[in-house]
């Protein structure tokens, strides 16, 4: 595995370069590859900055001339769905462009010429970030999340979701908006602005890929409140934290932890 791993802002990405053993940075594009190894996995760090175009772009240069073999896309996002809550993670199981709309040449959201309106996750790579995400709300979230954060952003009890992610290039903080997509997009758990892109990226290169997200807000009018703040004091150590039990993982241990997942139903 070569992993490439994308975050929007330096903040979502923060302690990752410097985790790198013998790291360096190449230049390409306006943008700051850093290469070397996180936890004797080559990786690849880089910094898309928001956007659909920005992040396809970046995922393509990390394929095509850092020759990266797996995708991983880190960050924040708005809730989805009301039961969703600030602190909670989701996994991409696919993700969808909810401001693609070709009709009535193509049907809402479908992008054109390729058939789909939903681009998968890759199943094993999502199950192995997801169990890296379990494991850390087991065992290291109590210890490294400030109780005063924990405070101010009402953080108890967090949980992992599964499912749809919708990106579309507007930040959505809007309870009519965010109703809209809920009714047009069964089974949506965050919206972003970048993961979807990504996965069309990976779909069409051949490229397994993974998003995850923290939820920083519920895509309602408080949407900006104290975002920059909860991105550096909490979503950064559930980022850096995270795929610091995804490249220790060990394979048998995941097969293990996934099949009593699948028996308890979770």
């Amino acid at each position: 595995m070569r992993l490439g791993i994308i975050s929007a802002l330096a903040e979502e990405q923060q302690g990752l370069v410097e985790a790198m053993q013998s790291p360096y940075k190449l230049i390409h594009g306006q943008r700051d590859y850093w290469v070397g190894q996180l936890w004797e996995i080559d990786a690849v760090c880089v910094l898309s900055r928001i956007g659909k175009v920005a992040a396809a772009m970046t995922a393509t240069m990390l394929v095509e001339k850092f020759g990266v073999t797996h995708i991983l896309f880190t960050g924040v996002a708005g809730a989805g769905d009301k039961s969703i809550q600030v602190g909670d993670i989701v996994v991409a199981e696919s993700l969808v462009q909810h401001d693609m709309d070709a009709s009535p040449l193509f049907p809402r959201f479908e992008v054109p010429l390729t058939g789909l309106t939903h681009f998968p996750a890759d199943r094993p790579l999502s199950t192995r970030l997801l169990d890296a995400a379990h494991a850390f709300l087991d065992d290291d979230f109590e210890a490294v999340i400030d109780p005063l954060e924990k405070a101010a952003f009402g953080l108890t009890r967090p949980r992992i979701h599964r499912g749809l992610i919708a990106s579309g290039d507007q930040f959505v903080n809007d309870r009519a908006h965010i109703n809209a997509l809920n009714a047009a997009l069964p089974g949506l758990v965050a919206v972003e602005m970048e993961g979807a892109a990504v996965a069309q990226v990976c779909y069409e290169l051949g490229v397994p890929c993974a998003v995850i997200r923290t939820i920083s807000d519920n895509a309602n009018e408080n949407a900006a409140t104290d975002f920059l703040r909860f991105v550096k004091s909490v979503a950064a150590r559930y980022a850096y934290f995270i795929v610091q039990r995804f490249c220790l993982q060990d394979d048998a241990v995941l097969e293990v932890n996934q099949a009593s997942r699948e028996s308890a139903g979770t």
